[in-house]
């Protein structure tokens, strides 16, 4: 099984890859090929694409881990291009209208495309409980038990009825990977908060955390909050890397590596694969 960062914030210096603000990964695995999210553009996850020497219509599914624009945005591009009835991955909120509020101004956040251009193009599989997608690749399905921090903004809204609230980031959903007993969690942003998803991932499958990657969601995290994540993932027996991407932001990355050495390891697009 290979894991490969095709979208991400930041790219290698002198990278002929793109970088943009979203998130998606490749993984590989039996001969099949599942897109995890599509990053803010077509632009910049065809030209990855296209470097990595992977054609749209090679992909057997997609996963998407919530339905803001920088997880969603490259979406559009590929309708075109893949085959039709492709499975699409994703929790039944995917649809709901997302937003952010900044200085009075509201802009919408949320996936572009509608359930019924979607559907006309893929077959989707929209489910709250865990998802096997191909062999040893699974959705982490709804993370409901949240006691810890969300990855969560004062600035994101969602539609409930006829008004906009706080979003509660139900939506949000992980990958799980397994090789032998080993794990792999592969977040797309986060927001149900990465203790929240680690305690439901020890829950819903069998197995050892040995790989945490992806947005990490800890932008926003405080000082004393990344002591504790950090020292909640060294007291993980099995863990052996940490990729941070994205929306982790560098201050995690700094206090994550101060705890854990290095084993806190960069991941950008068309970089090494990720080890697992």
């Amino acid at each position: 099984m290979q894991v490969t960062c095709v979208v991400d914030d930041a790219v290698q210096r002198s990278s002929p890859f793109w970088g943009e603000h979203g998130l998606a990964f490749l993984i590989e695995a039996d001969g099949l090929r599942v897109l995890f999210d599509t990053g803010q553009s077509g632009t910049v996850l065809q030209h990855n694409l296209q470097l990595l020497k992977i054609e749209p219509a090679e992909l057997d599914a997609l996963a998407i881990s919530h339905g803001h624009y920088d997880h969603t945005g490259g979406l559009p591009a590929l309708l075109t291009q893949m085959r039709p009835g492709t499975p699409l991955y994703a929790s039944p909120e995917l649809f709901r209208g997302r937003f952010s509020q900044r200085d009075g101004e509201i802009d919408d956040v949320g996936l572009s495309l509608s359930h019924e251009e979607l559907a006309g193009q893929m077959s989707l599989v929209l489910s709250a409980e865990p998802q096997e997608i191909i062999t040893g690749v699974w959705t982490t399905g709804e993370i409901t038990e949240r006691p810890h921090p969300q990855g969560s903004s004062p600035y994101h809204l969602m539609r409930q009825g006829d008004t906009l609230v706080a979003d509660t980031y139900q939506d949000d959903m992980a990958l799980v990977l397994r090789n032998g007993d080993n794990l792999m969690l592969l977040c797309g942003c986060c927001h149900a908060g990465l203790l929240n998803t680690l305690a439901h991932v020890e829950r819903a499958f069998e197995g050892r955390i040995v790989v945490v990657a992806g947005g990490l969601h800890l932008t926003s995290a405080s000082a004393e909050e990344l002591q504790h994540i950090g020292q909640v993932l060294a007291a993980m027996p099995g863990l052996q890397r940490v990729y941070p991407n994205h929306c982790s932001g560098e201050a995690a990355f700094v206090a994550l590596t101060q705890i854990l050495g290095p084993s806190v390891v960069r991941a950008c697009p068309g970089g090494t694969a990720l080890a697992f």
